[in-house]
């Protein structure tokens, strides 16, 4: 039998992940807490049982989703000459997993004019600066500021490449690069 525990931190997963895809599909601003306990099953309180407001909810998602980003990031394992296109690959393969929706919404959620939600975007977005930053430092690449922001800039069209419906174009001119990982 699933302890009391379990089933409430499972329930709160199941809270962010129709909160990850009501957010994707209609905005931060269109989705409702009322949407989201509709979507789990749950009454609206429970979700405020987890969430104080809808802005803590989305910013919960947004750090689950800059947790996995960095996760990802951190156990590539590769030869320095591979690990830029390494770490692409591991991109698209957390694009191509169950959290596609709350990645795109981290890599977006920018464009929100919440100040508390621009707040966490930009302090992450520059925490995962320095992990990529150190990580290509470590490797001893070539100017490895320029090569990170070049890389989050590719990860940033990849999400608007991802939201535009043009992610075939993108991963056919991509496809020589994340083929070299092996």
């Amino acid at each position: 039998m699933a302890s009391a525990k379990g089933e409430t931190g499972d329930r709160r997963q199941q809270i962010l992940d129709a909160a990850a895809a009501l957010f994707a599909e209609q905005g931060y601003y269109k989705t409702t807490t009322a949407d989201v306990a509709r979507a789990v099953g749950v009454t609206q309180p429970y979700v405020f049982h987890f969430f104080k407001s809808k802005e803590a909810l989305y910013l919960a998602v947004l750090e689950r989703a800059a947790d996995r980003i960095k996760s990802a990031f951190a156990e590539v394992e590769a030869p320095a000459e591979e690990l830029e296109a390494a770490m692409g690959g591991a991109f698209y393969r957390l694009l191509a997993s169950g959290c596609r929706n709350e990645v795109l919404l981290c890599m977006t959620a920018h464009s929100i004019s919440d100040p508390p939600i621009r707040r966490f975007v930009s302090e992450e977005f520059a925490r995962i600066h320095e992990r990529i930053e150190g990580r290509f430092r470590l490797a001893g690449l070539p100017d490895p500021e320029f090569k990170t922001i070049s890389f989050l800039g590719m990860g940033l069209v990849t999400a608007l490449a991802e939201l535009l419906g043009l992610q075939d174009r993108m991963l056919a001119c991509m496809r020589p690069l994340l083929s070299e990982e092996g």
